[in-house]
């Protein structure tokens, strides 16, 4: 014990020379102060000391050095005979309570350091287990996997032969979802109909885009919170939360919620948190609904005119804009761009299965827009023709990664090997400050058979009798990651700035709800 202490270096200050400098402590009276510290001997309330700010900080890193000389002797502890310092450090956060000092006084205990207090205030272990957000899904973990089944209002078969690098996300066929849900209508628990009509929608792919989708779960949000009653003997804060939850619960099991429809639903649990208490509850409903009805306005409908405003000054006459899939946001500026005289040509880059570009390029064409379509196996045959590229995404990530339709990051990486800008449109309320750096630990899969078949071209369905085999896995992922090294610039509602600032968008994002 005595080498722990001969080991320590001598310019390392220790709880002995601290205790020194201590005001009205005398070099006799400095001994028996440190037993009083260590062994936790009560005292009457003209003896407790005050220290200064800079006298508990010296304190702290002499407890510091102190365990880290223990920690380099092996962990032997010495005791306050020998050393003061080491038997202060290790005793520092429980004081012993005698039954004199019950009786007598006051207690005198050594001086705890911060991170000690917060050791001392934390929450019991069944309080903070509700502050801890709920672990993402994982997919292969057995057991998860059949408790979720047990909650699930949807009855979901699992995919035949998954692939080994995504087991972790969802995999179900949604084909056999849709007639049971539709049949388990009526034996369902309390579920609002504009919401149950609107996870449908989801389900079968009559409801898509990001935009589209969130602005009808609102609106489902919007009409359950004007049928809704408080039931009796219960707050309408809790309550009605509860009922979002079970909401927000069935919709995910419809299909996977995006990162913007997250965000929506934050904002609408963060205003019925802050509803007073005195409100009646006609008027916090109608609350509600007009914060709603201004998320939606603002947010997303002025939003998008703004962005289309500040594209719009990135677009020349003579110019060749490349666009892949469908963007509300893309089609809202290239028929504006259209409208406001500018002469320029449209390429639509379009990929299986889904087929989005074919229905913007009919739409444009029918604007009068000057178009080429073409599918994304040919995107650097075109691509040299092309001045710029304007893109979609749902969502912006707090790295300045893009997380969008599959292909995305395929079309980004062939212009900036050409050295052709690309420009993300993005409203401001999909930002997120999540981080992702590949398209693996989070991403959505569709449905594996679309790939494996093409409608209407039974010539070419030759997986068809394939699907069953165990040798063959198919994958059908929905979203990709661009980093942000192939994008030029994102033209958001708050105005157009490289992917490095995407944090600052961030920030003054959730500091605007916080004040909303």
């Amino acid at each position: 014990m005595m080498a722990a202490a001969k080991n320590l270096p001598k310019s390392d200050l220790t709880t002995a020379s601290v205790v020194k400098t201590l005001p009205g402590v005398s070099e006799t009276n400095k001994g028996a102060l440190v037993e009083m510290q260590a062994d936790g001997i009560g005292a009457t309330g003209s003896q407790k000391q005050k220290t200064t700010k800079a006298e508990r900080r010296a304190i702290q890193e002499a407890q510091r050095a102190a365990k880290a000389a223990a920690k380099e002797a092996g962990g032997v502890k010495s005791t306050a005979a020998s050393t003061g310092e080491v038997l202060a450090a290790s005793k520092q956060a429980k004081a012993v309570k005698s039954p004199s000092q019950k009786k007598d006084g006051p207690q005198v205990t050594a001086p705890v350091s911060s991170s000690e207090k917060k050791v001392g205030d934390r929450l019991p272990e069944k309080d903070r287990k509700k502050d801890v957000p709920h672990p993402r899904m994982q997919f292969d973990d057995i057991n998860r996997v059949e408790k979720a089944k047990r909650r699930a209002v949807v009855n979901q078969s699992e995919a035949r032969n998954r692939v080994e690098l995504f087991r972790h996300l969802p995999q179900y066929e949604h084909g056999t979802q849709l007639p049971d849900l539709e049949a388990k209508f009526f034996h369902l628990d309390p579920l609002h109909p504009s919401v149950y009509k609107v996870g449908l929608q989801y389900l079968s792919g009559d409801i898509h885009g990001g935009n589209a989708r969130c602005i009808a779960m609102l609106l489902a949000f919007r009409e359950a919170i004007n049928d809704y009653s408080t039931p009796p003997k219960k707050s309408l804060v809790r309550d009605l939360t509860a009922k979002v939850s079970s909401y927000v619960s069935f919709l995910i099991e419809c299909r996977p919620l995006s990162i913007s429809m997250g965000n929506a639903i934050r904002f609408l649990k963060n205003r019925i948190a802050k509803l007073p208490h005195t409100m009646s509850e006609l008027e916090a409903k109608s609350s509600l609904q007009s914060d709603i009805d201004r998320f939606i306005n603002e947010k997303i409908v002025l939003a998008d005119k703004i962005i289309v405003r500040h594209a719009f000054a990135k677009i020349r006459d003579g110019d060749v804009l490349l666009t892949y899939g469908s963007s509300s946001v893309v089609e809202m500026m290239l028929v504006y761009a259209h409208e406001q005289g500018k002469q320029f040509r449209v390429v639509i880059v379009d990929s299986r299965p889904k087929l989005e570009g074919q229905a913007l390029l009919h739409r444009l064409v029918k604007k009068g827009l000057n178009c080429t379509y073409t599918h994304i196996n040919a995107v650097s045959y075109i691509m040299h023709e092309v001045t710029r590229v304007f893109l979609g995404a749902s969502s912006i990530l707090s790295n300045g990664t893009v997380y969008s339709r599959v292909g995305t990051a395929c079309v980004a990486m062939v212009a900036h090997s050409f050295r052709v800008p690309v420009l993300i449109c993005c409203e401001a309320y999909k930002f997120h400050e999540r981080v992702q750096l590949d398209s693996i630990c989070s991403n959505e899969l569709g449905d594996p058979d679309v790939i494996a078949k093409v409608l209407g071209r039974k010539d070419l369905n030759h997986l068809s009798n394939c699907v069953d085999n165990e040798n063959l896995q198919l994958l059908n992922l929905m979203y990709d990651v661009t980093p942000s090294d192939y994008v030029s610039m994102i033209i958001t509602d708050y105005g157009m700035l490289p992917p490095t600032s995407v944090p600052v968008i961030v920030r003054e994002y959730r500091r605007e709800q916080l004040w909303i």
